[in-house]
């Protein structure tokens, strides 16, 4: 099964300093039918102006994750971390048994554009943690890399979920292959180009909610860049 939801479907609200499309339900977006998609909880795809952002705010019992796709996100944390993260790297926020951070856009010029998902971990009350790399689009050029996972593959991340999230760079008409076992989901959005997936085609924007494919057969139609989750079932 491979349920589309396009670009144009997806919940959108624009408060000014802050425009964004959240997947799920969420803040003041609220669908009990929409709440999560295996262990994904929140997929927000979030443009932030020049010098604004989030102020500092609570987390707990939480694996987020934020890609950076294009401009600077500048992360603090009452734990003492603080980082931007550039396009192309990815940062984990555990949020454990609890954590303060802000998150602003770093430039004074331009805007920041990013998506930040947040994943249920498996065991609550465990120690905030917090952590970034960069993954070149050399990198993530023609396969599927791997940038996070429950720790089980190496060079990626760590989040407290048997979950992979992989990136991909994709020249037209190149293809790639995902094979996950049996009784897990997927999800798939594309940020730029197009793809057919297991023969649906999806544009920049759009998502694909996929269960029961133990095989995704993934092919750019034009140049596409993506990211690919292989999650936990419904839970």
């Amino acid at each position: 099964m491979v349920k589309i939801t396009r670009s144009d479907e997806r919940h959108h609200a624009n408060f000014g300093w802050l425009d964004t499309h959240w997947h799920f339900s969420f803040d003041s977006y609220y669908d009990p039918e929409n709440t999560n998609w295996g262990a994904l909880r929140v997929f927000n795809d979030d443009t932030v102006e020049p010098g604004q952002g989030f102020g500092t705010h609570p987390h707990r019992d939480m694996e987020i994750v934020t890609y950076v796709l294009s401009g600077e996100l500048e992360h603090q944390d009452s734990h003492g971390h603080r980082g931007v993260v550039h396009p192309g790297e990815v940062q984990v926020m555990s949020a454990g048994t609890g954590i303060m951070h802000s998150e602003y856009n770093h430039s004074k010029e331009n805007p920041v554009h990013f998506i930040q998902l947040w994943i249920l971990p498996r065991i609550r009350g465990l120690k905030p943690r917090w952590e970034q790399r960069r993954f070149s689009r050399d990198q993530r050029a023609g396969k599927l890399l791997p940038v996070v996972s429950g720790g089980d593959l190496p060079g990626t991340l760590a989040i407290d979920q048997d979950a992979q999230i992989y990136v991909s760079a994709l020249a037209s008409g190149q293809e790639v292959v995902h094979t996950s076992k049996a009784g897990r989901q997927a999800y798939l959005f594309v940020t730029e180009g197009s793809v057919e997936v297991n023969g649906a085609r999806l544009s920049a924007g759009d998502q694909a909610r996929i269960a029961d494919e133990t095989k995704l057969k993934i092919l750019s139609q034009q140049g596409a860049e993506l990211m690919l989750l292989d999650l936990p079932a419904q839970r």
